[in-house]
């Protein structure tokens, strides 16, 4: 066999050169995308983006020794070997510079698996074995398809403007320099690397991993960044369309150069003035590095994300340039492309593009995306699996948007990981309309850059008038009390502080008017996917003004635009009541709107500990924020004085044992995740650590195990769109609820047994478990 006869894929079959050919080309669009990046300049010099497309050209250059062809071709089951060890023996032949070459080598090395560390590391299947044992180990390698291959390489690297050696006279003895290279990177990679050097390997380690996956899908990176020089003319002229114009805040934000703080109410426009900010800071950062900047726009819960991509895709005009960034993004997709009645063979079509769009992001080809910021923190994980979300973070642009709703340990990961952010080249925004001055300092503390502030003025028109109940929200007096409500013709939000009392309210008021639903975090994904449309469609801002109930927990709070007549809520930390709040009277076009609030129950979880409020929230900040608000029992709500109410909470005791637990979760991640003294050594437990924090679990009813089963099979041929349909019946559970379930391996999947009802979501659980779990709790 010749060079053309070589392999690099079999299902299906590609060409060996074809692929080292895409993959360089990937290399040479994302660096074009990404543009000089200051750390890596620093440890590098002119090095990295060099050593990144040699890497690429070269990465699978080992997959011609006869043993991987012979997999390939299914005559053996598998190989046995690492064909990137066999990939370093083409490299000497085509860089005499030794620190190009440690560069070029640690990329082709480490695009698979870890250098150091873990059972699958290379070190553990290579490391200390003689010359003879790599021989007896990847040999044979035919010799005259080494030397077309390395004339080849040699080519297509000087046709892309990359210098190398020209190539040795005579036969290429590829595993003998393999061995010499692999033994050269042990040596450089042994000691602790600086702080710099070791997040530059991380870096290169993703280029070319994203490169090489890239290559591998057939996809593209998005070379435009909408968010950019042209998006301010574009709200402009929408916002004139509906006789309006830009605010100060907004314009203020639009003319800052660096890191932004946002004060400003709901609806007062503040995620405009936060991609104002966005735009600004592309032109910036693109002029600076030569790329094209990525925008992160970030929210803590999967309804607001929703929302805001919606939100996104319709005021660019083009919902394609809007990645959904969370770990349903494939079923927002399906979601928002089937409809109830379609048949069988529709749901099938849907489900494949929604794959497909999924996966597309996942490569990180839209140039704006929505979702968690955990899907970004995962780059500190590093390694061949993740180093790739951080140099896409290179040189881009983050809107983190209402800080306060992340816990103390949450909130101090995240914060740890914006000044990675700003090491990178990026820029940092919080947006929020109850920031107070101890959140904003945590914020200043962890940037070196300036952060600029920008206040909206709270001198609008009120929209909110307070009211205090010292009964419990589910009451039978609070109930009568919305039952009046609904009677009017109102418009009516319900919010509850966990799942039990929202279904108890919902199955008291839902007979009371012609549309009445129920929003929470235990519903089937297809279940809160059309509740959550239906909620957007009868009570969205803007919208004609109709009579009905919405029932909902701490879902609702955050970027939802929604617009209610009047709020009914449970007492809770003043952050979530502010935010419950600006979904009433939503733009001030009516007198001030009741917002009222009951007292909570107190009581320690399962018996245990502290109190809770309702069985969710600190019974301190809680009581705190209660006092301040008995103050203003039965007055107009000042917004700008709200801010001033948040500062005195969090100047209680609570509040500094508050502030100095997130400054502790900052550093306990920075020290654990941000080091990279040893960039190419496992994360796995690092890994497992990061999931049990931030990732729930699902499971699926017994009653809809056969419904689910018959799912994967539906679309034939396409596994993931099958399983993405199948996924529709998934009810999500946090990470510790995994012992109420069993786990079917057949299926892969949890299976609980409980109640279930499409309007009333998760009930109770039955099976082995019931005595473990208190309906409603799951929050």
């Amino acid at each position: 066999m010749g060079l053309g006869d070589m392999l690099a894929k079999s299902d299906p079959p590609e060409r060996l050169t074809a692929h080292l050919a895409a993959t360089l080309e990937g290399a040479v669009s994302l660096r074009r995308r990404v543009g000089e990046i200051a750390v890596a300049a620093r440890v590098a010099e002119r090095l990295f983006w060099p050593a990144v497309c040699l890497a690429a050209l070269c990465h699978d250059a080992g997959k011609i020794p006869y043993g991987f062809q012979a997999m390939l071709r299914g005559r053996i089951r598998s190989w046995g070997e690492r064909h990137e060890v066999v990939s370093l023996g083409f490299l000497p032949g085509l860089i005499t510079d030794e620190r190009l070459l440690v560069w070029v080598a640690t990329g082709v090395a480490t695009h698979h698996r870890a250098l150091d560390g873990g059972h699958r590391s290379l070190v553990r299947a290579y490391g200390g074995a003689s010359e003879q044992e790599w021989r007896d180990r990847f040999e044979p390698v035919p010799g005259d398809v080494a030397g077309e291959l390395h004339e080849w390489l040699g080519e297509t690297a000087r046709r892309a403007g990359l210098t190398t050696t020209p190539c040795p006279d005579g036969p290429v003895d590829v595993i003998a320099s393999a061995r010499r290279v692999f033994d050269l990177l042990l040596d450089h990679w042994e000691m602790p690397a600086s702080a710099d050097e070791g997040l530059t390997a991380v870096l290169l380690q993703g280029a070319v991993t994203l490169a090489d996956h890239v290559s591998s899908a057939h996809g593209t990176l998005d070379a435009y960044q909408p968010l950019g020089a042209e998006f301010r003319p574009l709200l402009e002229k929408a916002f004139a369309d509906r006789d309006r114009s830009l605010r100060p805040h907004q314009t203020g934000a639009a003319e800052i150069d660096g890191h932004l703080l946002l004060r400003a109410p709901t609806g007062s426009g503040k995620t405009e003035a936060g991609l104002l900010w966005a735009a600004a800071q592309v032109v910036a950062i693109g002029e600076a590095t030569g790329g094209v900047p990525r925008v992160f726009f970030t929210l803590p819960y999967l309804a607001s994300i929703n929302a805001m991509a919606v939100r996104l895709g319709t005021l660019l005009g083009d919902e394609t340039l809007v990645g959904v960034m969370h770990s349903r993004a494939a079923s927002y997709h399906l979601a928002a492309a089937i409809c109830p009645e379609d048949g069988e063979d529709a749901q099938a079509d849907a489900a494949r593009k929604a794959v497909s769009r999924a996966a597309a992001t996942r490569l990180f080809r839209e140039t704006v995306r929505v979702g968690t910021p955990y899907q970004i923190l995962r780059g500190v994980l590093a390694g061949p699996a993740h180093a790739a979300t951080l140099i896409d973070a290179a040189n881009s642009v983050f809107v983190l948007d209402e800080l306060h709703a992340y816990d103390p340990r949450r909130l101090g990961y995240i914060l740890a990981t914006a000044g990675l952010w700003e090491r990178l080249g990026g820029r940092v925004a919080v947006l929020s309309a109850t920031l107070p001055d101890s959140l904003a300092r945590l914020f200043l503390d962890a940037l070196r850059r300036d952060v600029h502030l920008v206040e909206a003025s709270a001198a609008g028109a009120p929209r909110h008038r307070l009211a205090l109940r010292d009964r419990h929200l589910t009451d039978s007096g609070s109930v009568d009390e919305i039952r009046g409500r609904l009677a009017r013709g109102e418009s009516v939000l319900v919010v509850a502080n966990n799942v039990a009392d929202a279904q108890h309210l919902f199955g008291e008021l839902a007979p009371e008017t012609e549309a009445a639903y129920l929003l929470h975090a235990r519903f089937r994904r297809m279940d809160r996917s059309a509740i959550e449309a239906a909620i957007a469609e009868r009570f969205g801002t803007g919208r004609p003004r109709r009579p009905g109930l919405v029932v909902a927990t701490q879902v609702v709070e955050v970027s939802l635009d929604v617009d209610f007549d009047c709020l009914f809520t449970s007492a809770a930390p003043l952050e979530a009541l502010l935010q419950r709040f600006g979904r009433v009277n939503r733009i001030a076009e009516r007198p001030p709107a009741d917002v009222v609030v009951h007292q909570a129950a107190f009581a320690p979880r399962r018996g245990q500990g502290e109190d809770y409020a309702d069985g969710v929230y600190p019974r301190e900040p809680v009581e705190a924020g209660w006092v301040i608000l008995g103050r203003h029992d039965g007055a107009v709500v000042d917004e700008g004085e709200a801010r001033l109410w948040l500062d005195e909470v969090y100047g209680t005791a609570w509040g500094q044992e508050w502030y100095d637990e997130v400054l502790r979760h900052r550093t306990e991640f920075t020290d654990a995740f941000l080091g990279f003294a040893h960039p190419f050594s496992s994360r796995d437990d690092l890994g497992e650590r990061f999931d049990e924090l931030f990732d729930g679990t699902e499971a699926v009813l017994s009653s809809d195990r056969d419904a689910y089963e018959a799912s994967l099979g539906q679309v034939p041929g396409v596994k993931a769109a099958g399983r993405l349909l199948a996924e529709r019946f998934l009810i999500p559970m946090p990470f510790w609820a995994a012992p109420l379930t069993t786990w079917e391996k057949r299926l892969g999947v949890r299976i609980v047994e409980a109640d279930y009802d499409e309007r009333l979501g998760l009930g109770e659980i039955h099976g082995p478990a019931a005595h473990k779990y208190q309906a409603g709790e799951v929050l």
